[in-house]
């Protein structure tokens, strides 16, 4: 037998098949793993299962049991059936908030978006002391929320703080940042970006690194303009990530309620107050569980809807 007859043995013997011949070789047996069945995998799985509904379902059940009753925090009170739920749309109060909820979102998602994604293609370049740079950027993220929110009280909140100084130097005069309403919403907004740009740059940053360098190579072979490659280029090719990326965010946004209540407390005159702040305070402030929690449910409703609208996005890119 030849040496190269003897090589096709034993690769045949390494995957099953006995040598016969110059014919063709015989497909592997297929051999059955040993493994649990599904009733056993459902018995260990059962245990946790039953905690994840307690922990989760149970809440949720109550709290829309609750959100059909005119009670308080330690009154049931009566069935009233969707009698709440019509109240709170009808609120003139809703609705503000409602709008300033959109505006709110809108702001925190695109606006961290955009400068999270500037430095993350600033952070793809070569540049000194880059780690030591990414390193402070993190910090807003990183840092706790109430520690930037007092530094944000004490850089806007009083006619002594540093920005209102600043100015009154430049002839703008007295500038009260969270005293008047529209610029409470533009601080409110201008803090939501500050402490979430560190989120999408790091999930911008990880979506670039998973573009490959040759496809760049080619553009610029062909010519294109950095304008051009971004738009047709890079956009595209993360756009799976930057779907995920808004989804989280803007749950993250209307969720959001340290940031607004720390900052101004939905003020002044309720010019800042979200959804979730107004639900706070309509459960805890005014002890009226019924319609708190049926705002809270709507709120849940509008996230369901904008989630299951941006996943299409994501099976869309997925699929091309």
């Amino acid at each position: 037998m030849s040496t190269s007859t003897a090589g096709q043995g034993l690769t045949r013997a390494r995957t099953g098949v006995a040598v016969r011949g110059s014919g063709p070789p015989l497909a592997p047996r297929k051999t059955r793993r040993p493994g649990a069945s599904p009733l056993t995998l459902g018995a260990f799985a059962a245990p946790a299962l039953f905690l994840v509904l307690l922990i989760n379902l149970y809440p949720v059940i109550y709290a829309g049991w609750q959100s059909l009753r005119d009670g308080s925090l330690i009154d049931a009170g009566d069935f009233v059936g969707l009698q709440n739920y019509a109240d709170v749309l009808t609120d003139p109060t809703f609705w503000a908030a409602a709008r300033f909820t959109v505006v709110f979102t809108l702001v925190g998602v695109f606006g961290s978006w955009f400068v999270g994604l500037a430095l993350a293609l600033l952070l793809k370049t070569r540049f000194p002391v880059k780690n030591t740079f990414k390193l402070l950027l993190l910090l807003p993220w990183v840092v706790p929320v109430v520690v930037s929110a007092t530094a944000w009280n004490w850089l806007v909140a009083t006619p002594q703080s540093p920005l209102p100084i600043l100015a009154e130097a430049l002839g703008l005069g007295n500038v009260l940042f969270l005293a008047d309403p529209l610029l409470a919403k533009i601080t409110v907004c201008v803090f939501k970006v500050w402490i979430s740009f560190p989120f999408m740059m790091m999930m911008m940053a990880a979506a670039l690194e998973s573009v490959d360098n040759n496809v760049y190579e080619a553009a610029k072979v062909d010519g294109a303009s950095k304008w051009n490659t971004l738009t047709n280029i890079t956009l595209p090719m993360i756009s799976r990530s930057t779907y995920i990326s808004w989804i989280l965010m803007t749950i993250f946004c209307v969720n959001d309620f340290p940031t607004i209540f720390l900052l101004t407390g939905g003020g002044p005159v309720n010019a800042t107050q979200t959804l979730v702040v107004l639900s706070y305070v309509t459960v805890f402030q005014n002890f009226q569980t019924g319609p708190g929690v049926a705002i809270a449910f709507l709120m849940t409703l509008v996230l369901i809807v904008i989630s299951v609208a941006l996943y299409r996005q994501i099976k869309k890119v997925q699929i091309l």
